[in-house]
């Protein structure tokens, strides 16, 4: 039977609002993700719940084993060390090609993003503790320009599955990072040898710029803190 609109209107919903409290890790990597206190916490039903966990396994932010349910996927350092390094290959590899193969259309895409990036505030004005939503979108959004040159869809499409995974470890590093880090300098740096054509340059700046997150949480040991919470989830009602 077909799933009528409204239900598959409600599970995206119940999917997006899931997927953004794990990626902030409002729902802290390796705790149990409880079906019935979801369904209290968003309102829903627990198939609507049970199917957007489902989406969320195959993007590696929920596990789930047979009879013991769903999990917010765990960090560990470790993997951190693992991301990053398949990180800086994969997502350099597409700026290099991004290099080789710009035009104009790509530098005023990544240069209008870099603009916005500059314009929009790191730490959220009422909590300096956290990120910016709307530099978030600003950040994803000056990433995938760097890329967007690219002719390898595959390659994109890593990318972009790394990224997503890179973002949960990102937002712990928020109230670790020094307050000597200048983050604009970091992106207008790759751009300005992106855009010179030293594609050497800018993927050594690349690396350089997201291994220093890496550096952050591993000096601080953040993976070896973040357990499991008790109770019921923290999460964002579904619209």
């Amino acid at each position: 039977m077909a799933t009528s609109p409204s239900s598959s209107s409600l599970t995206q919903s119940v999917y997006e609002s899931l997927r953004a409290d794990l990626l902030s890790c409002r729902l802290r990597p390796g705790s149990k993700l409880r079906i019935n206190d979801l369904c209290k916490a968003l309102e829903v039903s627990p198939s609507a719940v049970r199917e957007a966990l489902s989406r969320l396994v195959p993007e590696g932010l929920v596990t789930s084993e047979p009879q013991r349910g769903f999990r917010a996927a765990p960090i560990s350092a470790s993997d951190l060390k693992a991301l990053t390094e398949l990180r800086v290959e994969i997502e350099g590899s597409c700026l290099r090609r991004s290099i080789q193969l710009h035009d104009i259309a790509w530098e005023e895409q990544l240069c209008a993003a870099l603009h916005r990036l500059s314009k929009t505030s790191y730490r959220e004005p009422s909590d300096p503790q956290r990120l910016n939503e709307q530099w978030v979108a600003a950040h994803t959004a000056f990433h995938k320009a760097l890329v967007a040159g690219c002719d390898n869809p595959w390659r994109l499409r890593i990318r972009e599955m790394l990224y997503t995974q890179s973002e949960r470890y990102r937002r712990l590093s928020v109230p670790l990072a020094h307050s000597g880090r200048d983050t604009l300098k970091e992106h207008t740096e790759i751009v300005d040898a992106a855009l010179a054509g030293d594609d050497d340059r800018a993927v050594a700046l690349l690396s350089s710029h997201l291994k220093t997150t890496t550096r952050i949480l591993l000096e601080a040991d953040i993976t070896a803190s973040m357990e499991p919470s008790a109770g019921q989830p923290s999460v964002t009602p579904a619209t």
